[in-house]
């Protein structure tokens, strides 16, 4: 098992040391699973209060405005999921040494990029071209 690395809790990676290094892998692994365990919670407290709020609504129009908030929260709740099978495989990638590395070029992915979105599986230029490509094929 590897030992864990300190990490001091102003810790940001920088340009300036190694790309991937032991504290910038602990930092975007601690980030995703944070990330994570907020969206767990926020599905957890989406649960209790849809059984809370489990009632009869004698007024038609109060019924469709309760059954539009619950639809609306159900489709927020389901892009959460997808969301984190994208961080579970952003931490698998960690764990397999690919964290931070572009799937289509092997080049570094930013760490500006990363910071932002740590489930970033390409650079920013890759996803661009990957996009671009995407716009072509879908008016075909």
């Amino acid at each position: 098992m590897k030992a864990e690395t300190f990490l001091p809790d102003d810790y940001r990676p920088a340009e300036d040391e190694p790309f991937m290094n032991d504290r910038q892998i602990e930092y975007f692994r601690r980030k995703l699973l944070d990330w994570k365990s907020d969206l767990l919670d926020d599905t957890r407290d989406t649960v209790a209060g849809m059984k809370d709020q489990t009632r009869n609504i004698p007024d038609i129009a109060d019924r469709a405005s309760e059954e539009t908030d619950r639809s609306i929260e159900l489709r927020t709740r389901d892009r959460q999921r997808k969301l984190v099978s994208k961080i579970d495989a952003a931490l698998r990638r960690i764990e397999d040494g690919e964290f931070g590395y572009c799937a289509i070029t092997g080049d570094p992915i930013s760490l500006k990029r990363l910071d932002a979105r740590p489930i970033a599986t390409m650079t920013l230029e890759a996803q661009e071209r990957h996009e671009r490509g995407e716009r072509v094929h879908r008016k075909d």
